[in-house]
């Protein structure tokens, strides 16, 4: 049997989450939330502002270290398709799911990632996370518009 996942970091609980649920749905898969120990505020994703979370963050790579509430699902072993999920920032996954990727042993596992995007595309995100990784099937990913439908979804699962 395929037990698959979708495990999924959303900033603000927006269009990640939302992507990431009409997935799970359409493939049957459980969901899992990559939650920051200190989640962002609407204040910290101002990357307009020099000064917010991510701007600081997105400067100074030593501050991508973000520590999660929780770094591996229950029952880890049992999963055989993992998608994961993010928005793009400067080009690369947003660096929560990092602490995620880097905790996990992908091993015998297939992974899928997807992103959320304004206008970016998917650039070498999920490429960077297979290397972090360092194991796992890494599949080739997709990139959701905010418009994406839950047939378009479904479509890409077929």
């Amino acid at each position: 049997m395929n037990k698959k996942l979708v495990a999924y970091f959303s900033a603000s609980g927006g269009e990640t989450a939302k992507k990431a649920k009409l997935l799970a749905e359409a493939a049957g898969a459980d969901l899992y939330e990559i939650r920051p120990e200190v989640p962002y505020e609407k204040a910290d994703l101002d990357w307009n502002d020099e000064n917010s979370r991510v701007s600081s963050e997105h400067s100074d790579e030593s501050k991508r270290e973000v520590a999660l509430v929780k770094s591996t699902p229950d029952s880890w072993e049992q999963y055989d398709t993992v998608y994961v999920g993010y928005p793009i920032w400067w080009g690369i996954a947003a660096w929560s799911v990092n602490g995620f990727v880097k905790a996990n042993d992908f091993t015998g596992k297939t992974v899928i990632p997807f992103c959320t995007s304004v206008s970016s595309g998917m650039g070498e995100s999920g490429k960077q996370l297979s290397a972090m990784a360092g194991n796992g099937d890494w599949k080739e990913g997709k990139r959701f518009s905010f418009s994406a439908t839950e047939s378009e979804i479904s479509a890409w699962l077929s």
